[in-house]
């Protein structure tokens, strides 16, 4: 930028982020170098932080704090991503990643714990037809393993449905097991405590620091406690039967906290993060443990995501193998920097290397690396 003395890689560089993951507009950073950063990086967005970027021309829609703040140019926007681009190792089916054993097999636990609740689609069913080349569990010679469900005959919303929760939760665990069996899609807005993001702002919209917290955003609805969403759920997105596993009341809270004892409270707390501009995208369900270990990573860096439910039985799976020749789960996409990714360990690693932030500790020791190299 010629009107300004920092060029504008420095900025880029300098990653100079707002509490929302935003890029910080100042009064001192002059009109031009805000218009090159949003060429250069247009799927970032710009925050205005007590400044008068909005008397320099720029239309900028005014949100809450906890909210990214989305700076809408005229000559610059941001153009969806035509073609992601695999960031990781192709998938391997039934295979664990050096290292990965002892995490898998903690979270294999909840299986047991709760009878393979969330695995399986309601109305779930599978038989052994003729081998037509489409998705299918295994294949026997000229045969195949099918799957099938009721859910196509289920409403489904047309607006998303948001979930407010942490994955160390045993009744966030409840309804995430509710959404597997409906095969809903829904968008996750991670709350773990100490979280800056995410959880204030279902303490604003709810008044309650309580959780899960849904929003309908297709009937108005918002709700606090997991047993009254679930009966809401299976009333408006299912044949309104809540499977017994999920109406024990005590029995059922005790067992999904049962479940998650393993993981020690993986995905309960917060940590230093980075915010995308736009959510990601995963695919996954309940039950597996590969999906669970990458959610408690998005948990804990509090990382908004749409969730694309696909478990078994569920016609959903088809279109992951359409659209990438496998399906596996889970399956990550990342709007914000064109990328896929399948395998667990992968995508953890990419989701750290991305979005997750120093703690103080971390911070002060390369401080003190970096000045020692001096």
């Amino acid at each position: 930028c010629h009107q300004h003395q920092t060029s504008v890689s420095t900025l880029l560089s300098a990653q100079v982020f707002c509490s929302t993951g935003a890029w910080r507009a100042c009064a001192q950073l002059p009109t031009a170098c805000i218009l090159a950063i949003a060429q250069l990086q247009p799927m970032v967005p710009i925050a205005t932080a007590s400044c008068n970027c909005s008397a320099r021309g720029l239309n900028l829609q005014n949100r809450s704090s906890q909210t990214v703040v989305r700076a809408m140019f005229s000559d610059t926007k941001a153009t969806p991503i035509a073609e992601y681009k695999n960031a990781g190792p192709e998938p391997k089916r039934f295979t664990v990643a050096n290292g990965q054993l002892a995490n898998v097999a903690a979270a294999s636990f909840a299986a047991l714990a709760r009878f393979g609740t969330g695995g399986f689609a309601s109305g779930y069913k599978s038989q052994l037809v003729p081998n037509d080349g489409k998705y299918a569990v295994a294949s026997i010679g000229s045969r195949k393993v099918s799957e099938t469900s009721k859910v196509s005959t289920f409403k489904r919303p047309v607006k998303s449905i948001d979930l407010y929760e942490f994955t160390g939760c045993p009744f966030c665990k409840k309804v995430r097991e509710a959404v597997s069996i409906l095969d809903l899609d829904v968008t996750v807005y991670p709350s773990p405590k100490g979280g800056k993001v995410w959880r204030p702002k279902a303490v604003e919209m709810g008044g309650k620091a309580q959780f899960p917290f849904i929003v309908d955003n297709n009937t108005g609805k918002q709700m606090y406690e997991s047993d009254d969403i679930i009966k809401y759920l299976f009333q408006d997105y299912g044949d309104g039967q809540v499977p017994l596993a999920l109406r024990l009341g005590f029995a059922t809270a005790l067992t999904c906290g049962l479940a998650l004892a393993p993981r020690a409270g993986r995905g309960s707390r917060a940590r230093p993060n980075k915010q995308p501009a736009e959510p990601l995208v995963l695919w996954g369900y309940e039950l597996s443990p590969f999906v669970k270990l990458v959610q408690e990573t998005l948990s804990e860096l509090e990382l908004p995501y749409k969730q694309v439910t696909c478990s078994r039985g569920s016609p959903k799976r088809q279109q992951l193998l359409d659209k990438r020749g496998h399906f596996q789960v889970p399956y990550l996409e990342d709007p914000n920097t064109g990328v896929y990714l399948f395998e667990s360990s992968a995508i953890i690693k990419y989701l750290e290397d991305t979005y997750a932030l120093p703690t103080g500790q971390e911070a002060q020791a390369a401080a003190v690396s970096g000045s020692a190299a001096q």
